[in-house]
């Protein structure tokens, strides 16, 4: 298991989910992304959009303006 982090910051929807998804594509199951955003609505989107696809949001915190999302990779 691997931790990585994506850059999503001062993109509006749907970037960050984009970019989410295509990092995703690169990684292994059961790696970790940190996806560090500056949109607001990134906060119900990406948890959506890990539902749908078989990830597992772990959680999110907010610090210095941001979001961090945290998805553990599913299969």
């Amino acid at each position: 298991m691997s931790h990585y982090e994506l850059d999503a910051r001062r993109m509006l929807c749907p970037m960050p989910v984009i970019k989410t998804q295509n990092k995703v594509k690169e990684l292994a199951v059961g790696d970790i992304l940190d996806v560090i955003c500056t949109d607001p609505g990134a906060l119900s989107d990406i948890p959506a959009w890990a539902r749908i696809n078989g990830h597992e949001l772990i959680g999110h915190r907010e610090q210095d303006n941001e979001i961090i999302i945290t998805v553990k990779v599913g299969e």
